[in-house]
């Protein structure tokens, strides 16, 4: 379970790797990562620094976000704190603000950067964190199924609107991880069978790797962009 947002634009196009080193197209790239400072954002944050890119991260949380900053001084931390009620109806819309208004406000936000830089030649991936509540009926999660739904619903809009301008918009589901969400969601679960967010970030930054990979070959732009970061995760 997640409620991570990840825009990623200004990617220049590296030449050719030599074949005993992997593609990067990280280096000096710019990644907005949400929800940076703890579970799968934190470890992406990490991942993508580990790869030379510029991050910013955006969270709920002055002293969180000051704490990860001082960690990762590579790091640009952006506050975002929102006061929400808690009424039945006022959670409903806080889990639809954060997974779906977010998104879309942030890649709307960003539209024109990485058209640009499609334009440019140097690639433009926004991804958005799945789940598999976005397929399946869980009892007691109906709030965050249903965002997570829309969530997939709207990725698969903008990428079909969006592809033409060389922008691929794109919703991966890493799997159940051991993080404080889905400590709080499932209590009784075996944590010896959870993915570590550190590993779900790096099979995150190989899948966009791999769907740019495919952009350098020259390969078709209508090729199934989802399908080919999926099967780089595994």
């Amino acid at each position: 379970m997640n409620i991570h947002h990840k825009a990623v634009d200004s990617i220049p196009s590296p030449p050719a790797p030599a074949d005993d080193h992997p593609f990067n197209p990280f280096p000096h790239s710019r990644v907005a990562v949400t929800g940076g400072t703890s579970g799968l954002g934190l470890a992406l944050v990490r991942e993508l620094l580990n790869h030379a890119a510029e991050v910013a991260l955006a969270a709920r949380g002055q002293d969180r976000v000051k704490r990860v900053v001082q960690e990762l001084s590579d790091a640009h931390g952006i506050v975002g704190d929102v006061s929400l009620g808690d009424t039945e109806c006022e959670d409903f819309e806080r889990a639809l603000a954060t997974n779906v208004l977010g998104p879309f406000r942030l890649t709307k936000a960003l539209l024109g950067s990485l058209a640009a830089s499609a334009r440019e030649g140097r690639g433009a991936v926004v991804v958005n964190v799945s789940s598999d509540a976005a397929a399946n009926a869980y009892q007691r999660w109906g709030a965050y199924g249903a965002s997570k739904a829309a969530l997939l619903h709207l990725s698969r809009i903008w990428d079909e609107e969006l592809r033409l301008e060389g922008v691929r918009v794109l919703s991966i589901d890493p799997g159940d991880m051991d993080t404080p969400l889905h400590a709080a969601a499932v209590p009784d679960a075996d944590r010896s069978t959870l993915k570590r967010p550190e590993v779900a970030a790096r099979e995150l930054a190989d899948a966009v790797a791999a769907v740019l990979s495919r952009r350098v070959s020259n390969l078709d732009s209508d090729s199934d962009s989802e399908a080919i970061a999926q099967e780089a995760i595994g």
